[in-house]
């Protein structure tokens, strides 16, 4: 499917789009549209990339993603389930022109200002809010828009938080650019495993090598090699955590030729060894 700009919200009888997502993988490749979007994952895993950050997905990740800033969730591997989100879209002017301005929803514009750069909530906050997040999807109209106001002031109340993209990521992202970044996206997933040669994907996009790592670095705000390496490390992190394969056996499993190099871009992405990592998670 080609990735481009989308308006989600052409049915002008509501300000709101409340939806409970089901199918087998998330279809939409790297997009970007003028709505807000609150996106909460139910079941399932994979990759998710907001503006310039890669990271591992799985159940209870809930991100907040705002206007234009390119994103999208994508399952990696043989999926055990069905992939399941709520996903909640909403224009600028939900509550009518200015309506942010009001000191009654301060808290909340400074959230939304903030969500430009995408926010992720902590798994423990996302999970106390999943009760309301399903009950929202089959509430009236009404009553929707009044409970969903309150859980964006709950949330904007939350002082734990992470800031997913880059304050220098390019947000003024064209129908072009969404398309070529695609290609790329999907050429690495399905390829990781394989010596990537930056000549075969640079030809996938019609570019030489040069005007490539030029192109490259002007839309996503990194090198080629740093967006694959990083891929590589966010698919590892979730292998760790799924499978109960050794640490070497993953860092081949993920493109990594040299153990020694997987150790050494872990420490570096993650902060900790991967053996390190998979064990945090084994004593929450």
């Amino acid at each position: 499917m080609k990735a481009e700009y989308r308006n989600v919200m052409n049915n002008k009888e509501h300000s709101l789009r409340v939806s409970f997502f089901q199918d087998n993988e998330f279809p939409a490749s790297w997009h970007f549209h003028p709505q807000y979007e609150l996106t909460y994952i139910v079941s399932s895993s994979g990759m998710r990339y907001v503006g310039d950050s890669i990271h591992n997905f799985s159940k209870g990740d809930f991100v907040l993603v705002g206007t234009n800033l390119p994103h999208s969730w994508k399952t990696v591997g043989a999926q055990t389930s069905k992939v399941e989100a709520v996903i909640i879209q909403w224009n600028e002017d939900l509550l009518g022109k200015d309506w942010m301005q009001k000191p009654e929803f301060y808290t909340i514009k400074k959230m939304l200002e903030l969500s430009a750069r995408g926010i992720k909530f902590p798994v423990n906050a996302a999970a106390k809010m999943e009760e309301k997040l399903l009950a929202l999807v089959d509430f009236p109209p009404f009553e929707k828009l009044i409970r969903f106001v309150e859980l964006l002031n709950e949330l904007s109340s939350k002082k734990e938080f992470t800031l997913l993209s880059s304050s220098s990521f390019k947000t003024n992202i064209t129908t072009e650019d969404s398309d070529r970044i695609s290609i790329i996206q999907a050429y690495v997933k399905n390829n990781v495993q394989s010596k990537i040669q930056l000549s075969e994907v640079a030809s996938l996009v019609g570019l030489t090598e040069v005007s490539f790592c030029r192109y490259f670095k002007k839309v996503h705000n990194k090198t080629f090699v740093t967006f694959l390496n990083e891929f590589r490390i966010a698919l590892a992190c979730q292998l760790l955590i799924e499978k109960d394969h050794t640490v070497s056996e993953i860092g081949y499993q993920c493109g990594f030729n040299s153990i020694s190099l997987f150790h050494r871009l872990f420490i570096r992405f993650i902060k900790l060894t991967p053996l390190e990592y998979r064990n945090s998670y084994k004593s929450i």
